[in-house]
C-alpha cells in the first residue's frame, strides 16, 4: 500500500512540477514529511532530487517539442546553480525538522506574494535595460522581450542552488517567479526553461545526495515512475494555459504548501 501512495505521490509531483516549472519538490517533500514520519529531513530530501531528475528529463523533452526551451538562458542558469546545490546539500546535514519545515514554509509564502504583487513591481525592467534582451513569439503572434545581466544571473541561480539543495525542491519554485517578475520572461519559456536547469541540477545533487547517504532506494523506485508519467501530462496541460492562468496556479500551489509547511514549523 505504502508503495502504491509514493507512486501517486510521484505522479502529483510530476504532474505539477512540469506544469508550472517547480520541478515537484515543493509536493513530494511536504508529502513525505507529512505521510512518511520515520523519514529525516535528509532522507526526504534525497529521495526529491532523486525523482525530479526524472521530473525534468520528461518535462524538458515534452518542452523542447514545442519550443519553449531557451537553451542559452537554460544552460546560463546551471553553471550558477550547479555549484549552490553542493554547498546546500551539506548544509541540509545539519538542519533538523521543525527549523526545515519553517524556512521551507516561509520562502515559498514569500515566493507567491511576490507573484500577487507582480503587475506592480514596475522596477524590474532595470534588468532587462541592463543585460542582454531576448524575443519570444507565442502561438498567438505575440512576440515578448525580456532579458536579464549574465553576472547577476549567475549570482542569483547560485543562491537558488543553496536552497534547491537544502530543500529539495528543484529550485523551479524560486527560479520560475524570478525569471517571470525580474527578467520579464513569458510564462510559458520560464517554464520550459526552469525544467532544463531543474533536470540539470538534480543531477549534480542527486550526486551529493547519494554520497551523503540520503537516498532510500526502495522508496525511489516507487516515485520515479510516477513521475516520469506525470511529468508527461503536467507538460501537456502546461500547453492548454494561459500566460495568466499559469501564473495563478503557480501562485495558489506555493501560498498553500507554504502555509502547511510553517504550521508544521510551528507546532
Amino acid at each position: 500500500m505504502e508503495y502504491a501512495l509514493l507512486a501517486g505521490i510521484g505522479m502529483l509531483s510530476g504532474i505539477i512540477g512540469a506544469l508550472i516549472g517547480l520541478g515537484g519538490g515543493v509536493i513530494i517533500v511536504p508529502a513525505l514529511l507529512a505521510l512518511f514520519p520515520e523519514l529525516s529531513p535528509q532522507k526526504v530530501v534525497g529521495l526529491s532530487v532523486i525523482t525530479m531528475i526524472f521530473t525534468g528529463l520528461s518535462s524538458v523533452l515534452s518542452y523542447i517539442k514545442v519550443k519553449t526551451v531557451d537553451y542559452r538562458s537554460g544552460f546560463i542558469f546551471f553553471a550558477g546553480s550547479a555549484p549552490g546545490t553542493v554547498v546546500g546539500a551539506f548544509i541540509n546535514k545539519n538542519i533538523d525538522l521543525p527549523s526545515f519545515n519553517l524556512y521551507f514554509g516561509l520562502l515559498l509564502v514569500l515566493l507567491s506574494a511576490l507573484l500577487l504583487l507582480r503587475g506592480r513591481l514596475k522596477p524590474v525592467r532595470w534588468f532587462m535595460a541592463h543585460g542582454t534582451e531576448r524575443t519570444f513569439t507565442d502561438k498567438q503572434d505575440q512576440t515578448h522581450t525580456y532579458g536579464y545581466p549574465i553576472w547577476f544571473a549567475l549570482l542569483l541561480t547560485f543562491a537558488i542552488g543553496c536552497a534547491s539543495g537544502l530543500f529539495g525542491i528543484g529550485g523551479g519554485s524560486i527560479l520560475v517567479p524570478a525569471m517571470i517578475l525580474l527578467f520579464l520572461f513569458p510564462p510559458h519559456v520560464a517554464v520550459g526553461t526552469s525544467m532544463l536547469m531543474v533536470f540539470l541540477s538534480a543531477v549534480i545533487n542527486s550526486v551529493t545526495h547519494i554520497s551523503l547517504g540520503n537516498v532510500t532506494w526502495l522508496y525511489a523506485a516507487a516515485l520515479v515512475p510516477g513521475a516520469y508519467i506525470g511529468a508527461k501530462i503536467g507538460a501537456a496541460l502546461n500547453q492548454r494555459l494561459n500566460s495568466d492562468a499559469l501564473v495563478n496556479v503557480l501562485r495558489f500551489v506555493l501560498l498553500i504548501f507554504g502555509v502547511r509547511s510553517i504550521f508544521k514549523g510551528i507546532w
